[in-house]
């Protein structure tokens, strides 16, 4: 069997069709120019943001002891069981169950390496 043959590959458009590929083809090369120098905007937006921001400032200070670290004790009650804590600036957060079964939240200091605070939990 002989395949049929497609002369369609062959044949010049017509001139109307032709016209509005023209058209086609510098509506598309329009919109990629476009969309090219609005992805350039964006990317040269954010690089002058990166190398002009200055560091975010840290809330509550460092922590300066002159040995670089520091070391304190924090005291709790007898038979007090620690369930968690939480750390922010030179503050420490620790959640505490007693041993009478009420929870407490200490709160310690280690600028000043003094309790600063004790929150009773209580159920209403």
């Amino acid at each position: 069997m002989t395949q049929p043959q497609i002369d369609d590959e062959d044949k010049p458009l017509d001139p109307a069709v032709e016209k509005v590929r023209k058209k086609l083809v510098r509506f598309v090369g329009i919109n990629l120019a476009l969309l090219f120098l609005a992805l350039m905007a964006v990317v040269g937006a954010v690089v002058y943001k990166s190398r002009t921001a200055d560091p975010a400032p840290v809330v509550g200070g460092d922590i300066q002891s002159p040995e670089g670290t520091v070391e304190a004790e924090i005291s709790l009650p007898a038979g007090a069981r620690i369930v968690s804590q939480s750390l922010s600036g030179n503050r420490v957060a620790i959640d505490a169950e007693l041993a009478d079964g009420g929870r407490t939240i200490f709160i310690y200091d280690f600028a000043e390496r003094r309790m600063i605070g004790r929150l009773a939990v209580k159920p209403q």
